[in-house]
């Protein structure tokens, strides 16, 4: 099982805008690695839902999630479209577990992206997926959610 470490904050690579991939062969290794430190991380945290390739220490633009028992790999994966709606959420992220982060995302958005057989596909989320998608793309430009934080008093300690 190929668990990854998770960088944590402070790593710098966590800040680097992460590369196109040029081959979806490549990428699998890096989906197999993501998925099996997602689930060794709800194993060990008990929480959990999706790992950008950045955060085991890959900036390649790959983004493993699972959201309602459904599996999403998103290679290369583009904003077609995010809502001016916005809704605010306290955000949490394996690269610093402990602590939450009050900010605002997009309502819904429309995503282009290259699946695992290198099909193109189009999903459209709204909630509590899109929130999910917009935090792991923001990995993939070297954005934290602490950088997203609504004021000085947007961070908190979990279970405080």
């Amino acid at each position: 099982m190929p668990v990854q470490r998770i960088r944590l904050l402070g790593d710098p690579i966590l800040r680097e805008i992460s590369a196109r991939v040029l081959n979806t062969a490549s990428a699998q290794p890096v989906i197999t690695d993501l998925r099996d430190t997602l689930h060794e991380f709800q194993r060990t945290h008990g929480f959990g839902r999706g790992i950008s390739a950045v955060q085991i220490g890959q900036p390649v633009r790959v983004i493993y999630i699972e959201f309602e028992s459904k599996p999403y790999s998103l290679i290369n994966p583009e904003f077609a479209h995010l809502s001016p709606d916005t809704f605010e959420l306290w955000d949490d992220c394996f690269s610093f577990p402990d602590l939450l982060v009050r900010l605002k995302r997009s309502l819904s958005l429309r995503l282009h992206y290259t699946d695992e057989t290198g099909a193109a596909q189009t999903l459209e989320a709204s909630g509590p997926l899109s929130e999910l998608i917009q935090h792991e793309m923001d990995h993939l430009d070297g954005i934290l959610a602490v950088d997203r934080a609504i004021d000085r008093n947007s961070l908190k300690l979990r279970g405080a």
